[in-house]
């Protein structure tokens, strides 16, 4: 079988849903880009916390403590395939800022078909094997049960979940970060709604929070797939053509690998951190889960600068503007940090009344709070380390954030938790074990972002 095919033809390198950023002021291109993506965070990050925060309200301690847990596990089964789908979204946007319609077509369509056969995985793996992730994981047994109810019934629905991603990486790959946004506001809303009927209302248990979040991402990608299927775009999706491209596949796994692993080790990571503190008891659990579903709005600035800085980098390197892309990466980074910080003082500020949103249990806001200001005024490092990775991604070159996160976010944290807690066996050991590993990090991309020549990466083949 041949890989030639013919992609369809507009007038023009952009579209009105897509985005040439290689001419233009790149500060505003860039906010343009970034704000959209910011809401769409905002959202999506509902979407995680609407189950949390209604099931901590209604139905307990025990309930809250099931589905805060999801997170880390969550991104531990996923995180591997996400970094092969934005791997994806490099290559279409190199081809597409080079003006090269042939190839992007390939590139979204083997995406695609990458994005359809991790759904089928991730459906069977996670539906069969929920119950050994959480004793690995050493998932308190009183919250057992509520656990495996609410992971199984998240899993079924983990074609959607895969599915969404794959197509908000085509769009924003092509500069189109506005849609995502209508989506994702359609089906958070959509979320929020079905969570307060099938719980408030019909007063079912935990397992229907699953089927909210699974309902509503479905929603959302029946929308994304109206648009990509809409015929003489660029971006169109043709079903019959939908297959792994050999050269492109191959392409993509290069790039996206490293993407992958990393992701990957850093989920690993926090799975190891979320068994330590589940050791510590339920309120532990219901606490640590809680926090990381607040920080996730922390996270949101890094995550659309970062991805505007991809989108931004890649496409600029392959128009070879090389200082236009050196001035989006510094622009990037300065506003990643900046917004990190700010939101850093707040939850340091605020962390009683953040974590007392979802449980008003003592044991629960002491340890959420002793969390939140442990990490929170650290967040501009962590801020840093993600957006110099993220422009190593647009460069081509994922090979090297791939290497720091598995010695630093993953060996090294791992290695310290483990001392501490043979040696202290406190929890607020484990806590610190964030801005310790986000420091040495950033100190290690720094080096590298002023002596290396990541500009390059493409040219020379290196990942």
């Amino acid at each position: 079988m041949t890989d030639k095919i013919h992609a369809p033809r507009v007038h023009g390198r952009s579209h009105a849903h897509t985005m040439d950023m290689t001419s233009g002021n790149p500060y505003a291109l860039m906010i343009g880009f970034a704000m959209p993506v910011f809401l769409s965070q905002v959202f999506q990050q509902m979407y995680n916390t609407a189950d949390a925060f209604i099931v901590g309200r209604l139905l307990g301690t025990n309930a809250l403590a099931a589905v805060t847990s999801s997170g880390t596990l969550i991104y531990l089964l996923t995180s591997f395939f996400m970094g092969i789908a934005m791997g994806g979204g490099v290559i279409i946007s190199r081809y597409f800022g080079a003006g090269d319609r042939d190839q992007v077509f390939r590139a979204i369509h083997t995406v695609f078909a990458f994005g359809l056969a991790s759904g089928f995985v991730l459906t069977i793996v996670g539906v069969a094997f929920t119950p050994t992730f959480l004793r690995w994981m050493q998932t308190d047994p009183a919250v057992m049960p509520q656990a495996v109810e609410y992971f199984r019934y998240y899993f079924l629905g983990s074609m959607a979940m895969v599915m969404y991603n794959v197509c908000c990486n085509i769009m924003n790959a092509l500069g189109d970060s506005r849609r995502p946004l209508y989506y994702l506001i359609f089906s958070s809303v959509l979320n929020v709604v079905l969570d307060l009927l099938f719980i408030a209302t019909f007063g079912w248990g935990v397992w229907a929070a699953a089927i909210a979040t699974v309902i509503s991402q479905a929603s959302s990608v029946a929308l994304c797939m109206v648009h990509l299927l809409k015929k003489g775009n660029v971006y169109t999706v043709e079903i019959r053509k939908i297959r792994f491209y050999g050269s492109m596949l191959s392409e993509i796994i290069r790039f996206g690998l490293p993407s992958g692993v990393q992701n990957s080790v850093i989920a690993f990571a926090n799975v190891i951190v979320q068994s330590q503190i589940n050791s510590f008891g339920r309120l532990a659990t219901a606490a640590y889960g809680t926090y990381v579903k607040i920080e996730g709005f922390a996270f949101l600035p890094i995550t659309s600068f970062n991805m505007a800085s991809t989108t931004f980098v890649s496409q600029n390197l392959g128009a070879k503007q090389y200082d236009r892309a050196k001035q989006g990466a510094r622009f990037s980074i300065f506003a990643a940090v900046l917004l990190a910080e700010i939101m850093g003082i707040l939850y340091y500020s605020f962390a009683p009344q953040l974590i007392g949103m979802f449980d008003q249990t003592p044991g629960v806001i002491e340890f959420g709070v002793r969390q939140a200001r442990t990490e929170a005024l650290f967040y501009g490092l962590l801020a840093f380390s993600h957006s110099v990775a993220a422009i190593c991604r647009g460069a081509g070159k994922a090979f090297v954030p791939m290497v720091v996160m598995l010695s630093i976010w993953c060996v090294l944290r791992i290695s310290y938790i483990a001392a501490v807690m043979h040696f202290v066996g406190e929890i607020g050991a484990i806590y610190w074990a964030y801005p310790l590993t986000w420091g040495i990090s950033s100190v290690i991309y720094l080096v590298y972002y002023l002596r290396s020549d990541w500009i390059h990466g493409f040219e020379k083949g290196m990942v």
